[in-house]
C-alpha cells in the first residue's frame, strides 16, 4: 500500500473534464448525464483501499443529505485485474455500503489522469456553471461544472481516525448557499491509484 496525497492539477474554476464510462448498472455514464444539478462530487475510489472503506459511511451520508441538489459519481481507476477490483467487485462493494449513486469503471485510468487524481479517496467538488445565470460559453465543449474544492472528505485522514471537522459537508453547504470556498485545496490521503500497466 503506497500512502499518497492528492495533488493539484485542476485549478479552482477549471471545467470538469468530460468522460464516458461504464457503470455497475450496465449503462455508460457521461459528464453530461449529471447536468441539471447545482453541483457534482466526482469521487475517485476503489474497493480494496482501507482509506476508502473508512470514509464510505461519510460519503453515503453526504449523498443522503445533498443528493437531491448535488450529483454524485464514484469512479474506479484501478486496474480491474488488481485483487479486489473489477466490475463484479464494484457491484458487491456498492451493495455492501448502500451506494445509491453511479459507480463507474475507468479501466485505462484516462479519467483519473484528466482530473489529476492520485489517491483513493480523491474527491473533486464542482459547481454548475449555470448557477444563477446562463450556461457558460465553454459549457458545450467542456461540460458545465467548475471546480470549487478538491480534497478531503473530513479531517479524519487515516483509516482509524474519527472525524472532527466535516470538510466536504461544509463546502457543499457553501456551494448551495452561493458562498465562496476560500481554501479550495485541502489534500486527501489514501492509497495510490493502481493504474493498469
Amino acid at each position: 500500500m503506497a500512502r499518497t496525497e492528492s495533488r493539484i492539477q485542476l485549478k479552482q474554476g477549471d471545467a470538469a473534464p468530460a468522460f464516458a464510462l461504464p457503470g455497475i448498472d450496465g449503462r455508460t455514464h457521461s459528464l453530461a448525464d449529471f447536468g441539471g444539478k447545482e453541483g457534482l462530487l466526482a469521487l475517485f475510489m476503489c474497493n480494496h483501499c482501507p482509506y476508502v472503506k473508512a470514509r464510505m459511511e461519510e460519503v453515503v451520508a453526504l449523498h443522503e443529505e445533498f443528493g437531491e441538489t448535488i450529483a454524485f459519481v464514484g469512479i474506479n481507476s484501478s486496474d480491474p485485474e488488481y485483487p479486489g477490483e473489477g466490475m463484479e467487485n464494484m457491484k458487491r462493494f456498492a451493495k455492501e455500503w448502500g451506494m445509491a449513486f453511479p459507480y463507474l469503471l475507468d479501466e485505462d485510468g484516462a479519467a483519473a489522469k484528466a482530473y489529476g487524481a492520485t489517491c483513493t479517496p480523491d474527491p473533486f467538488l464542482f459547481a454548475s456553471a449555470t448557477r444563477g445565470g446562463a450556461p457558460s460559453e465553454q459549457s458545450e465543449s467542456k461540460g458545465d461544472f467548475r471546480l470549487v474544492f478538491h480534497g478531503r472528505i473530513s479531517d479524519a485522514l487515516e483509516p482509524e481516525d474519527a472525524p472532527q471537522e466535516f470538510t466536504m459537508r461544509g463546502n457543499m453547504q457553501k456551494l448551495l448557499a452561493g458562498e465562496p470556498i476560500a481554501q479550495w485545496f485541502e489534500p486527501s490521503l489514501g492509497c495510490s491509484i493502481k493504474f493498469k500497466i
